[in-house]
């Protein structure tokens, strides 16, 4: 099997993405991005791209009439380029319909706290996490639905909140935790160790 194809989407700064650069450039990681798209013109994970001689795409919505038209054209740009499995990396639009069905089991989404507890995008979930007295978060990935956050779990990993944690300090454990667990799952998708069986998620080995 040749190296996986990536595409990855995001909105914001893409410190996961850099992650997955390093992973590959250090030869931990069979795949190849081959496209990084943001619906906002100055999202520095298109910078990331730029850096790392990645395609960089600004897809701006509003030049489409509908969501719908936006994840189509998506669709169009990912397909071109032979995208096999697409990262949401801070990405912070709700996909549609033409998005999901081109991309059912192929579309990872990480998320900063343990699902299904701290769903949302606008709220600081980390903030939300220490105000609830919580003595532990960490991150989650799953498969892309048509539910937000609610997808099937491929992998969560867990960090301890210690006295005096800030929603900053916290923030930083978690994206180190989301770095592990997106680099190793993209391997395991590439090795084709993961099955989808309803809500769940089983890694074959």
């Amino acid at each position: 099997m040749g190296k996986l194809v990536l595409g990855v989407l995001a909105s914001t700064r893409g410190t996961d993405l850099q992650a997955v650069i390093d992973a590959i450039d250090a030869g931990k990681l069979e795949a190849e991005i081959a496209c990084v798209i943001s619906n906002k013109a100055d999202a520095f994970a298109l910078e990331r791209a730029k850096k790392h001689g990645i395609e960089a795409i600004f897809l701006n919505p509003d030049e489409f009439g509908s969501k719908e038209e936006y994840d189509s054209k998506l669709v169009e740009l990912l397909k071109e380029k032979g995208v096999q499995l697409v990262l949401l990396i801070g990405y912070n639009k709700f996909v549609t319909e033409p998005f999901l069905k081109a991309f059912e089991n192929k579309a990872m989404n990480i998320h900063p706290s343990l699902l299904p507890a701290f769903k949302g995008w606008d709220t600081n979930v980390h903030q939300d996490v220490l105000d609830s007295g919580c003595k532990i978060s960490g991150c989650s990935l799953f498969f892309v639905t048509s539910e937000p956050d609610a997808g099937p779990i491929v992998a969560q990993k867990a960090v301890s909140i210690v006295e005096g944690e800030t929603a900053d300090s916290l923030k930083e454990k978690v994206q180190a935790a989301e770095a592990e667990v997106i680099v190793k799952a993209v391997q395991d998708f590439g090795q084709g160790k993961l099955k989808v069986e309803g809500k769940k998620v089983r890694v074959v080995e």
